[in-house]
């Protein structure tokens, strides 16, 4: 485990973004982007929760359950909840890649599933004792918070010339 990065998500480097997306020194990078910058407080946030998940989250070892059947049931809802969680990350990062409407809608939906997946499996496990109340409270106060920083960023997007082809998101 990296010990300067104990979430596990990538650290947002502009420049590193730049590069990747082929701006070059006379693009129009430098101005305001409401939407990038949206994007990345949001990001930013959701690292804390993962990290606050990776935390709370307990080993398999130390549940203080006998049943062996639980332990292994427990273990896969915590792997879900954490794939979860990095799946939301991911899609949070890739959606100002090509800034595209439809991508961002579609993303920005797998988001919002994923968080609202999540707030609602650590009450769960906090209801079965697999994490202490104070976690579970801390975790669920920071996915409300990152609910507002969420509903900023859906509020920059700007609908492009690029057709859903599936009719959803018009």
């Amino acid at each position: 485990m990296d010990i300067d990065n104990l979430n596990g998500l990538p650290d947002w480097d502009d420049e590193d973004e730049l590069e990747r997306l082929g701006a070059d020194d006379d693009s129009e990078s430098w101005k305001p982007n409401p939407t990038r910058e949206a994007c990345k407080a949001l990001y930013k946030k959701w690292d804390e929760i993962i990290m606050m998940l990776n935390g709370a989250l307990v080993d398999e070892d130390e549940l203080d359950q006998e049943d062996d059947a639980f332990k292994r049931f427990t273990k896969e809802r915590m792997a879900i909840v954490l794939g979860d969680a990095f799946e939301a990350g991911a899609k949070i990062r890739s959606s100002e890649t090509g800034g595209m409407y439809v991508l961002r809608m579609e993303n920005a939906a797998i988001i919002r599933k994923n968080a609202q997946y999540i707030k609602s499996s650590v009450l769960v496990f906090k209801a079965e004792g697999v994490i202490d109340e104070t976690y579970c409270n801390v975790i669920r106060d920071e996915i409300d918070v990152f609910r507002g920083l969420y509903k900023e960023w859906v509020a920059t997007f700007v609908k492009d010339e690029y057709e859903d082809e599936w009719g959803l998101f018009v």
